[in-house]
């Protein structure tokens, strides 16, 4: 049996080319889906795994209200081949979700929101994200079947962002810009000081 593998590029966007892509692909394919998303990032804190030396990425996030749990397995940097697990849950219940994750011992998480508008182009979906009152970046993803096919899959992804004009973040640099987002916009979570219904009542998740 094949597995599905995620294979995303990323790049970041001034203000100015965030407006015009988003304009060139509402004119060209049509707005997909908005989405509204509070995640916590727990990996960063996670024995072994951190930023740059990561294997899993373990997730809990909230997107238009709907729980999830993420588990991609796999390395990170920018430009990745990776499997993704996913289970959602029922709208409401971001908190419970929380609260079984910092019981099973995953206390500590990095929290960030995001706003993010989707579109389908040339089989490829974007992402385009903002972090509110920081800076804007795309996400360009489509699946593989298989690593054979993950090569391939990702020259088809490069060569649609090259006639969009857009750049792909190397490694090092995107690292950077991570370690630029959990010192300027980022939060921690600690779930020694969470409290019922935190989300729902702040974010209104």
């Amino acid at each position: 049996m094949k597995k599905d593998i995620e294979v995303e590029l990323r790049g970041l966007l001034s203000k100015e080319q965030y407006d015009g892509l988003n304009e060139t692909l509402v004119g060209k394919s049509g707005l997909k889906e908005e989405k509204y998303r509070i995640l916590l990032d727990y990996s960063t804190y996670l024995p072994g795994e951190g930023i740059e030396d990561r294997k899993k990425d373990i997730r809990v996030r909230v997107t238009n209200g709907v729980p999830e749990i993420v588990v991609k397995l796999g390395s990170w940097g920018g430009s990745e081949s990776r499997k993704e697990l996913s289970f959602k849950g029922s709208p409401g219940s971001f908190d419970t979700l929380v609260e079984i994750f910092g019981n099973l011992g995953f206390t500590k998480a990095v929290l960030c929101e995001r706003r993010t508008k989707a579109y389908d182009y040339k089989g490829v979906e974007f992402a385009l994200v903002e972090v509110p009152g920081h800076s804007y970046y795309f996400e360009a993803e489509k699946m593989a079947h298989g690593e054979a096919n993950m090569a391939e899959v990702e020259s088809e992804i490069r060569a649609v962002c090259e006639e969009l004009g857009l750049s792909i973040l190397t490694k090092e640099d995107f690292f950077k810009y991570i370690d630029t987002l959990n010192r300027e916009a980022n939060a921690v979570f600690e779930f020694d000081s969470h409290t019922e219904n935190r989300f729902r009542d702040e974010f209104g998740v």
